[in-house]
């Protein structure tokens, strides 16, 4: 399911962070959390509070494995967008960029054709920053691989 480790510097953190803070406050949300398809959370904005975040972060990942298992009974590659509703709250989940799973969580002030408006805008931006997060991480990882052996001796003499 990785796609290969990434580096989220504090620049890319933060447009992520103000993207997830735009989302929420467009799509009349609750709280967005953004995910990484390994299950660690990586940001959220809004009243997180209430929330085990870790619990929420790998179980919307395993939610995201097991209805992509499904897809593959079907022929489908994944399913890219997941909704389940509640009594109180309703949560729509959707795969952003191919790595993220964006969670957002809403009660009656919003309506899920809301909420799938303002993700379908937003992911370009958050598409973008992890472009360009993932193009830096590459350029860290030549800048490692460079490294010989004689370079690596050198270092603990």
């Amino acid at each position: 399911m990785s796609h290969g480790s990434f580096i989220l510097r504090e620049p890319e953190y933060e447009a992520l962070l103000s993207a997830l803070r735009k989302l929420m406050v467009d799509a009349s949300a609750k709280v967005v959390f953004l995910v990484d398809k390994d299950g660690t959370l990586l940001a959220s904005a809004g009243d997180a509070a209430g929330f085990d975040t870790t619990s929420l972060a790998s179980l919307a990942a395993g939610n995201i494995a097991a209805t992509g298992g499904l897809a593959n009974l079907i022929g489908e590659k994944e399913f890219s967008i997941l909704f389940h509703e509640g009594e109180r709250d309703n949560m729509h989940l959707s795969v952003v960029a191919e790595r993220l799973i964006l969670v957002v969580v809403f009660d009656r002030r919003s309506s899920v054709g809301l909420v799938r408006l303002r993700v379908r805008q937003a992911t370009a931006r958050f598409a973008a920053v992890m472009a360009t997060a993932l193009a830096a991480s590459e350029e860290e990882l030549e800048v490692v691989e460079e490294l010989t052996e004689a370079d690596i001796e050198s270092l603990f003499k």
